[in-house]
């Protein structure tokens, strides 16, 4: 009698085989539901083809796969389309450094074996991360894998420019781009991150023709030389008398006008603006008003270039220098000053970004922004936390035409050829007219693919199987950090492409941090390796950590520490599996019996196990998926675990054979029913263990979505069960106040005015969990005994008399001692605190942590004062 289970679970072992089977089920494939199923769609955000899985793209794993194994067990068509981003910048930098070590580059070697060897290292890095999702437990259909740069993807890119080219929304001129030396390349504004840094304000001179000077500040003296005005503010007394005549550019003599502008601020500096349009955004705009030429003053590596006259070949920065020393010298030096600079850096490699003039292509973003704008508004798309619709409307209002031209070689090149007259001809191939095309060098922005992600990926600009039955998607599932950069450019693209909306709702996930919520980075030797977690506790601990770990939008604090406790909780579930296979007849059979025939307890567990199913879909309907593990976490454990599995041992150690098959049903029904709700957190456990419950149907990834049966919710039994626990928990309470050996058997009186038959049937519950030997009934009229500690819920006292718990003297003198020493540690932190030197001087955390030390010390003073008058009162 009686089924065994592995002493633990071999995680290990058991996850690999448990996927392999898995997949080669077919149980990833949306083919498995009915031909008529509602899709559910998610598209992977794609990571980087080369690169590792890091503790972000584990997460988002972690609630996408939790998206489509609830989906699936509800029998949707569900399909998570896999695959990897080309990352432009990020893989060529990778290929340049090999090429670098080489002692060549990619200059040298030329763009066709560059993409060679680009390919190459695709070849041999790619995969990586895809087998790490593996191990995560994701449940992608890999058949479907796509990667931004193959045929069917670079199609669909292709077609995009082509058509918005045809419809005048991509065209191609000079403009200020933000420029990056290093890379050598444009990049957008997203890829921009601003910082407030100490910098130097340079006041300085700028000679007047004909006498005087106007007073100017900059903090970038290197872009004087680019200058083409001065501007003052239109009312500003003190230089309306010099609008209009000219400024000359110190050490170059360059006469520029001096320009009235409102934008001026008067307040900031000395009021006084030098206007630079090749070397700064706002200069720019200046300069479009005032039709000012525009002088770039670098070349693309930030050295200066002719328009710097004698400064050229210099660096920016020491131009900088060498260009304030002169003027020092020619005495138009004012001052230096301290100033915090908001500066800007590239996001990858936190490079100083210059501010160029550079012809580059464009897309028109306003057009496809207000059909954005609108999906959003009119709820054609949701965004989950709802606050975020707020910043994503403010960004698409006062968007920005999108330079998508890079000048790099690995991505989509751009379709686009330049004949001998300097026409330009878009298409996807050049013009056969015998004369020479040139094509096109820059690529497009990885941003530009990533955008037609949802439904390129399917198949479009076909008019495939799959576009047709899986688009739109049905959720984005995505960090709020890419909300613009990634989210928004495929909800434009999507609607303006397809005229439908690439997905319904937008699922926006924080950053994960450390443990003290600090940003994870190599700097500060934070990084957590999510691979390494798995190899230690396995998939499903870290998965359940990091989603119980937080709340949609908000930022995620990960403490390896409550991976392990996660660990434990599977270990918890396995011994609850262990525990019932052991006292399963052979002959069991599965089934329920109906809710009258069941005792308290039984009527108790089911009727909270079908509010847990009911509370689990709300939660999963509102997206609070934290919130729904820990509620499957609170149930297994501290229910079923706690209380029942506790009280199930009297039925099933018993002499009745009916009630112990009863509790062997009740027992196996709510394993099997927990771990399907739990199985989109944790799918390896729980797929072992439902397969060696007795279970109905081949997989637990493909079983059936539990749903509530009503007939098992009992208000009454759950309002009588919790007064038993209540009972147990407050006669533990006792036995603990006053050191009870915890094998000594007590007795307790009870006065349960109408409750008395419920105690008298559940004695035995007082019997195993809190080993009371029996409990006698005080009668009507008799006064409840004195020297007794006693337990209330609801109607019910029980007493505990004190001599049958504990030697009362021996008791009393230990308290006494307790006594004593806790009237010593408050002496001394009284001490402490009112020395003026410790709480002044000592660190506000400390002199706090000392504060509650003292009201935690009086606090156990109380109770250990009251518990020894009790005893004095009775001895």
């Amino acid at each position: 009698m009686g089924r065994q289970l592995a002493k633990n679970f071999d995680f290990a072992e058991a996850e690999a085989r448990i996927y392999k089977w898995w997949e080669q089920n077919g149980w990833f494939k949306p083919e498995i539901a009915e031909d008529d199923a509602e899709p559910f769609v998610i598209s992977i955000p794609p990571p980087n083809v080369t690169g590792a899985l890091h503790i972000g793209h584990a997460l988002f794993a972690t609630l996408e796969d939790l998206m489509i194994r609830y989906e699936r067990m509800r029998g949707k068509a569900a399909l998570w389309v896999p695959g990897t981003d080309h990352a432009g910048i990020a893989t060529q930098l990778q290929v340049e450094k090999v090429l670098r070590e080489e002692g060549t580059s990619r200059h040298e070697i030329g763009r066709e074996e560059f993409l060679r060897r680009t390919w190459q290292w695709k070849e041999r890095y790619g995969g990586r991360i895809q087998q790490q999702l593996r191990r995560m437990g994701a449940s992608c259909d890999w058949d479907r894998e796509r990667f931004t740069l193959d045929e069917g993807l670079s199609k669909a890119v292709q077609e995009v420019f082509i058509k918005l080219y045809e419809q005048g929304l991509i065209y191609r001129g000079p403009r200020l781009v933000n420029w990056s030396p290093g890379l050598q390349t444009a990049v957008s504004d997203l890829e921009v991150e601003r910082f407030d840094e100490s910098a130097k304000l340079y006041f300085f001179k700028y000679p007047i023709e004909g006498g005087g000077y106007i007073p100017v500040a900059t903090t970038r003296p290197e872009t004087i030389l680019a200058d083409t005005a001065v501007a003052v503010h239109p009312e500003d007394e003190r230089y309306q008398a010099f609008i209009g005549k000219n400024a000359l550019v110190p050490m170059l003599n360059r006469p520029i006008p001096v320009i009235a502008d409102e934008y001026v601020d008067r307040e900031f500096g000395t009021g006084a603006l030098k206007v630079t349009p090749g070397h700064d955004f706002n200069d720019y705009e200046i300069g479009m008003r005032h039709n000012l030429p525009i002088i770039s003053a670098m070349n693309r590596d930030a050295t200066m270039n002719e328009q710097a006259g004698s400064y050229a070949g210099l660096d920016r920065f020491a131009c900088r220098e060498k260009l304030w020393t002169d003027m020092e010298a020619a005495g138009l030096a004012i001052r230096v000053e301290d100033h915090i600079h908001n500066v800007p850096r590239s996001q990858r490699g936190g490079e100083l970004i210059e501010p160029m003039l550079s012809t580059q292509w464009f897309v028109k973003m306003q057009p496809l922004a207000e059909k954005a704008i609108a999906a959003v508004r009119n709820g054609d798309i949701k965004i989950v936390p709802e606050h975020f619709e707020k910043t994503y409307f403010h960004w698409l209002e006062n968007i920005q035409d999108w330079c998508v031209s890079r000048q790099l070689w690995w991505g989509h090149r751009i379709p686009a050829w330049y004949g001998p007259d300097g026409e330009i001809h878009v298409g996807r191939e050049a013009p056969d007219d015998g004369r020479e095309w040139i094509p096109e060098e820059d690529v497009l922005d990885t941003w530009f693919s990533s955008g037609l992600w949802p439904f390129s990926t399917l198949g479009w600009p076909e008019e495939t199987d799959d576009f047709r039955r899986f688009y739109p998607t049905s959720v984005m599932e995505t960090g709020y950090d890419i909300l613009f950069f990634w989210v928004a450019r495929m909800i434009m693209l999507g609607l303006w492409f397809t005229g439908k909306p690439p997905f319904h709702t937008v699922y926006l996930h924080g950053l994960v941090r450390d443990k003290h919520g600090r940003k994870i980075s190599k700097t500060l030797g934070n990084t957590l390796d999510p691979i390494e977690l798995v190899d230690k506790y396995g998939a499903d601990p870290l998965r359940f950590t990091l989603v119980t770990s937080g709340t949609p939008g908000n930022d995620i604090n990960l403490d390896p520490a409550r991976v392990e406790a996660n660990w434990r909780f599977v270990n918890k579930m396995w011994q609850m599996t262990s525990f019932t296979l052991q006292n399963l007849d052979d002959d069991f059979e599965m089934g329920l019996p109906d809710v009258d025939a069941l005792d308290l307890p039984s009527q108790w567990i089911l009727s909270r196990l079908n509010r847990l199913i009911a509370t689990v879909d709300r939660l999963f309907g509102n997206y609070q998926y934290g919130e729904a593990g820990r509620q499957i976490y609170e149930f297994l454990w501290h229910e079923f675990a706690d209380w029942y599995i506790e009280i199930s041992k009297y039925p099933l150690y018993g002499d009745d054979p009916v009630a112990r098959r009863k509790a062997q049903q009740v027992l196996v029904h709510t394993l099997d029913t927990a771990f399907r709700l739990l199985h989109p957190f944790m799918p390896f456990v729980t797929e072992e263990l439902w397969q060696h419950i007795p279970h109905q149907g081949e997989a637990l990834i493909i079983a059936q979505w539990p749903e509530v049966d009503e007939t098992y919710l009992d208000d009454s039994a759950e309002n009588v069960m919790n007064m038993l626990i209540d009972l147990v928990r407050g006669v533990r309470n006792v036995r603990k106040d006053y050191n009870v050996d915890p094998g000594r058997r007590i007795t307790a009186l009870a006065e349960a005015g109408r409750q008395r038959e419920i105690i008298e049937q559940f004695s035995y519950v007082f019997s195993r969990l809190c080993n009371i030997e029996n409990v006698d009934f005080l009668d009507d009229g008799v006064e409840a005994p004195e020297d007794a500690a006693s337990v209330v819920s609801g109607e019910v006292i029980l007493y505990l008399p004190l001599a049958g718990m504990v030697d009362i003297e021996a008791e009393r003198q230990r308290l006494t001692a307790e006594r004593e020493n806790l009237e010593q540690m408050i002496a001394k932190s009284q001490k402490m605190l009112a020395n003026e030197n410790f709480v002044t001087r000592a660190k506000p955390e400390v002199v706090e942590r000392e504060r509650n030390r003292l009201v935690d010390f009086e606090a156990q003073l109380g109770q250990v004062t009251e518990r020894l008058e009790k005893l004095t009162s009775s001895s």
